[in-house]
């Protein structure tokens, strides 16, 4: 579809650059560019709400950050 839109002159040099250096067209990159955009809008959504459970917390001598540790723990060792 074609279109008419006015740019900021600064950018447009800037898009035509990027276009050159990247092998595509000026068309590629301001679709890649309004895609990026509007997939960003998209991905931002609420925040999830994770239920926990209670308990007596960690076991002694466990330690979360020790992966060596856990590991041992979790077979027994």
């Amino acid at each position: 579809m074609r279109t008419t839109i006015n740019i900021d002159e600064q950018l447009l040099a800037y898009a035509k650059l990027y276009a050159i250096q990247q092998g595509c067209t000026l068309k590629q990159v301001i679709e890649d560019a309004l895609r990026e955009s509007f997939s960003r809008h998209h991905l931002k959504q609420d925040s999830v709400r994770l239920d926990t459970a209670s308990g007596a917390g960690l076991k002694p001598g466990v330690d979360l950050d020790n992966s060596r540790s856990l590991s041992d723990i979790m077979n027994g060792r």
